[in-house]
């Protein structure tokens, strides 16, 4: 029941950042390659959870951090604050709820999952940090629009079909000031009662606080750090052990269920054997497919 009520905060303060800025916050700046100059800057600033952070009562937190930096540039103490409704209890406690030793200069490799996703993880480095850990993301969509090195990929801005996407920022002197590819409401054409908004990411057993499998949910750098995608190939994670697909799926430490907040606000317990193809038409906001009863 707690594990429902934090989603359920996520949702709504996703809610009124939408109401106040007429649309969803973005998960993370994150340009094309072939994206113009005035919008190909950022990369490694903070995430959505940030963003939302005025509307779960942690305004003061959030006007700490500087949305045109680096995410690895802020001090520790920012890095490193804690929300109680971005923990799942039966994983971690907020006082937990912090991870050390991701590298910041590194080199950097891209791995192929078993979902057939190439995704970026850090072999080597010269600089650790420390960072809060958590355990919701956003729906960032599915893998139709690929994941194989092109423009088209659904990790560059704009082009995620979740709710919560990478986008561009927009850029002066290479300084991200705001973000260019805006949801709203209205783009999500499925019906906000059949699209994820957000949900439980897996996180193996025995990784807690462990890069890249528990990554710092505030950390830009990488889409999965605060989000994760769903549909063929992308099963939500059963065996809570699995490290296969653990960078990308959603899962819980909950028995059978894996819980969601949908962009209408209401909490649905999905079943982790839901198969993979309704699975991605509630992740994507606008296949034409509806799902009548997300249950």
């Amino acid at each position: 029941m707690q594990c429902q009520n934090n989603l359920h905060q996520i949702g709504l303060a996703t809610h009124m950042f939408h109401d106040t800025l007429k649309a969803f916050p973005p998960a993370r700046y994150q340009p094309r390659p072939d994206a113009p100059a005035d919008r190909a800057c950022g990369g490694e600033q903070t995430t959505w959870l940030v963003r939302i952070m005025p509307f779960i009562e942690q305004a003061s937190a959030e006007a700490r951090w500087d949305y045109s930096i680096a995410y690895a540039d802020h001090s520790p103490e920012i890095r490193e604050f804690t929300v109680a409704s971005y923990c799942c209890p039966s994983r971690r406690t907020a006082s937990s709820a912090r991870g050390e030793g991701v590298v910041v200069a590194a080199t950097t490799t891209w791995i192929t999952l078993p979902c057939g996703c190439k995704v970026p993880v850090t072999t080597s480095g010269v600089e650790q940090i420390s960072g809060a850990v958590g355990d919701y993301g956003g729906n960032h969509g599915d893998l139709s629009p690929g994941s194989s090195g092109l423009p088209s990929d659904f990790y560059y801005g704009g082009n995620g079909n979740g709710v919560i996407i990478s986008s561009h920022a927009k850029c002066n002197s290479d300084v991200p000031l705001d973000w260019t590819d805006k949801l709203r409401m209205s783009h999500i054409t499925d019906g906000l009662s059949s699209t994820f908004l957000s949900g439980e990411m897996h996180v193996p057993l025995g990784k807690l606080g462990s890069s890249p499998e528990d990554a710092f949910i505030f950390n830009g750098d990488h889409v999965f750090n605060s989000t994760r995608v769903g549909g063929p190939t992308v099963p939500i994670v059963q065996n809570n052990r699995d490290e296969g697909n653990g960078l990308v799926s959603w899962g819980s430490w909950h028995p059978g269920v894996c819980h969601f907040v949908l962009a209408d606000g209401s909490v649905r317990g999905i079943t982790k054997t839901i198969d993979t193809e309704t699975l991605g038409n509630l992740c994507n906001r606008a296949d034409g497919m509806v799902v009548s009863h997300a249950e």
